[in-house]
């Protein structure tokens, strides 16, 4: 059975080929794809070329690791049915390419290990579930270490920064502020607010989270913090980092660094979203079908207004 696929043949060059599907194995499921985001970090620099190199990047590559689908073949046992919903962050189920990390695509064969059901009713808002879990990681620790201090100062107010401040309104803490260069991404705060840094005064933040990649100045976030604050890093930067030594040493600033999020983040937001604690509402701002994806990725990483661009596999179901 064929199956076809978003593929990267090299930078900025992209195609639907239709690839041979695997038999599913025990331990393994069928899927067809309903939906799969377009990350505008890790994506972006598979995308352009700018990602730097490590085991397991190439070209050509299939992108995704935001992806929801329908369970449509489960072997004899298996805790999950036909027809039932799950999140799937991402696949390598096809020969000839590579998978970073191999979720666009009509339908996957995946292990039932890595899989989390959904409830149905999230539709197409279920692909956030691992930005969801990337902002929750970059608090929780993954389960490995004790929760770290949540932020009062969140830096851009794209996905990740609103999942990030919902997330901690809904854990009870103090609102934070969240800062935004853009007027295009100013608006849609929920229980929070959003200035521009000029317009912000404060310089004893306790935690400063940094979440969206941009190139920024460290030294800037380094100063409004408290002595002893914290500045987190949480996106994926392009560039090397720097900053001046005496003011850090001045506050004795602690800088952190959050990478992806782990499985026990995961379960932890679907928890929360199934329990109406964390909506993931409004976020997602585009939906195009599977066939225009050149156009979509045109859109996700060159149109400010895009939040959030999905693909929608369904009518291929």
């Amino acid at each position: 059975m064929k199956s076809t696929a978003v593929v990267f043949s090299r930078p900025k060059e992209l195609s639907l080929q239709a690839l041979e599907l695997p038999q599913v194995q025990a331990g393994q499921l069928e899927l067809a794809v309903q939906y799969s985001g377009i990350s505008t970090d890790a994506e972006r620099m598979l995308w352009d070329g700018s990602m730097q190199a490590f085991a397991g990047v190439g070209y050509p590559l299939i992108p995704g690791f935001e992806t929801v689908g329908q369970v449509v073949k489960a072997p004899q046992g298996a805790k999950l049915k036909e027809g039932d919903m799950v999140f799937v962050p991402g696949a390598n189920c096809f020969s000839g390419v590579k998978s970073m990390s191999g979720g666009a695509a009509s339908r996957l064969v995946v292990s039932d290990q890595i899989v989390v059901p959904v409830s149905d009713v999230l539709g197409v808002d279920a692909v956030l579930l691992a930005l969801a879990a990337t902002a929750y990681h970059a608090v929780s620790g993954g389960g490995i270490d004790a929760p770290f201090t949540p932020p009062d100062l969140i830096i851009g107010h794209g996905v990740m920064g609103r999942l990030l401040a919902r997330l901690t309104v809904a854990a009870g803490c103090p609102a934070p502020t969240v800062w935004e260069t853009q007027a295009e991404l100013a608006s849609g705060a929920q229980g929070y607010e959003v200035i521009r840094p000029e317009d912000d005064s404060r310089k004893d933040y306790n935690a400063v989270y940094h979440m969206n990649g941009d190139t920024f100045d460290l030294d800037q976030l380094i100063q409004r913090i408290r002595p002893g604050g914290e500045v987190v890093l949480a996106g994926l930067y392009k560039h090397g980092l720097q900053f001046s030594y005496s003011p850090a040493f001045s506050r004795e600033a602690r800088i952190r660094v959050s990478s992806e999020w782990k499985r026990p983040d995961l379960l932890a937001v679907n928890e929360l979203v199934n329990r109406g604690q964390l909506s993931l509402k409004g976020l997602v701002t585009h939906v195009q079908a599977f066939q225009s994806a050149n156009a979509a990725y045109e859109t996700a990483f060159g149109d400010i207004s895009c939040l959030k661009m999905v693909l929608d596999w369904s009518a291929h179901a």
